[in-house]
């Protein structure tokens, strides 16, 4: 049972890693004036993947992940409907 909590221990400690390195990246590309407007477009294709996903994960692995992807997706596809506006064009 221990390894288990060393284990899960680890694996928080490198998410915290990882997020703080994410957070001085996006400070630092802030101050250079480098930060460009996200496309919108592709947050609605992610949830548009994301909502079979979570359909498939229902039906094979878990009831709470299916939910969750799905869930993510629907943000995700009412995010870029939102800003759809904002969408780039094809050129």
């Amino acid at each position: 049972m221990s390894e288990w909590i060393l284990i899960s221990a680890l694996i928080v400690a490198a998410l915290i890693v990882i997020g703080l390195i994410l957070t001085l990246v996006v400070i630092k590309k802030k101050k250079e004036g480098k930060m460009g407007e996200p496309n919108y477009q592709v947050f609605f294709i992610i949830g548009m993947a994301w909502i079979p996903i979570g359909s498939v994960f229902i039906i094979t692995i878990n009831l709470v992940m299916g939910i969750a992807f799905m869930g993510l997706g629907i943000v995700y596809m009412a995010i870029g409907l939102a800003n759809r506006d904002k969408w780039e064009k094809k050129k």
